[in-house]
């Protein structure tokens, strides 16, 4: 523009307080430092533009993950864009909310990003919060913003489990017995824990499920694969199982006299069978995974497909090397 310019920024600081008639002003720790910018912008608005400066509040820097502080100058830097692409927005808002001006506000996008989303979904799910908790729960939360009633956490064992495919999440979801009405949010929400597994997830917390029996079944002993051929004849028999019924179930092989337990017995040819669990969601993750661990199990199990399952393990129960 002819005749225009633009001012230098410790000018142009306060004349914008002056023109926008700013009364608050949030800041880094650095702009409030002896002689630094808001010191001299408070002589320039005063002595030039005739304005009291706003009312300062100085925040300290947002730390990212192992990386230290955020900074544009040392290239340690995410923007709210690229933070969204991988958090809901409420619970950005939440993180801002909860950390004091003077505290730094700590991101890790990697496995803490977890931590942080389940403390504020247990906080929105907790109809009798009080005090300062509600109030910054209440300013999380804003018009507009998309909210399901399904975990972050869970979504991302549905994702793996359907290997993207949105219909078959849907499926997932409702045999789930979660909302699945406001496919928007849904949609939503399914996009950042996509974002999240692609950009930032460990490798322990990505999964995919074995067209075809592993070939690390071959490391199952006898008493994995009678507890598979087990649980296969109970899935078989069983309605729709949830997944509290597959934790309940899995821990029941150690229970003397228990369906489980006296099948496991049987399969083996002997009397009594002391189970340690811990060995038998083992066997489950080697013979659907292809590895020793995974996801949080009754999720996991819940989100397959319950004729899958008791193909799979009875394939596992009665495969020989």
């Amino acid at each position: 523009m002819i005749g225009g310019g633009k001012l230098t920024w410790r000018v142009d600081w306060p004349a914008k307080w002056k023109m926008l008639n700013v009364t608050v002003e949030p800041f880094g720790k650095d702009h409030a430092s002896r002689g630094g910018s808001y010191d001299t912008g408070k002589r320039i608005v005063r002595e030039i533009f005739d304005h009291e400066p706003p009312q300062p509040i100085v925040y300290e820097w947002i730390m990212l993950g192992q990386k230290g502080a955020m900074s544009s100058s040392s290239g340690v830097v995410v923007s709210i864009s690229d933070m969204l692409k991988v958090v809901p927005p409420e619970v950005l808002r939440y993180l801002i909310m909860r950390t004091k001006p003077e505290k730094h506000i700590k991101f890790d996008p990697a496995q803490p990003l977890l931590t942080l989303v389940d403390e504020y979904e247990r906080l929105n799910s907790n109809a009798e919060i009080e005090g300062l908790n509600k109030r910054v729960l209440e300013l999380s939360h804003a018009k507009g913003i998309c909210h399901t009633d399904i975990p972050f956490k869970h979504m991302t064992t549905i994702a793996q489990v359907a290997h993207g495919d949105f219909d078959k999440i849907m499926k997932i979801i409702g045999r789930a017995g979660y909302d699945t009405t406001n496919e928007k949010c849904i949609r939503e929400l399914v996009t950042n824990v996509s974002n999240w597994l692609d950009m930032y997830a460990p490798p322990f917390a990505k999964f995919s499920v074995k067209d075809e029996l592993p070939e690390e079944t071959a490391s199952l002993t006898d008493e994995q694969k009678a507890f598979l051929g087990a649980v296969s004849e109970i899935i078989e028999n069983s309605g729709e199982l949830t997944g509290e019924d597959y934790h309940n179930l899995v821990y029941s092989s150690k229970e003397a006299g228990s369906e489980l337990n006296t099948k496991i017995a049987a399969k083996l040819s002997v009397d009594e069978v002391e189970i340690n669990p811990k060995d038998m969601f083992k066997a489950i993750y080697t013979s659907v995974l292809g590895q020793q661990s995974g996801p949080k199990a009754g999720w996991f199990l819940s989100s397959i497909d319950q004729d899958f399952l008791a193909k799979r393990f009875s394939e596992a129960a009665l495969y020989r090397p």
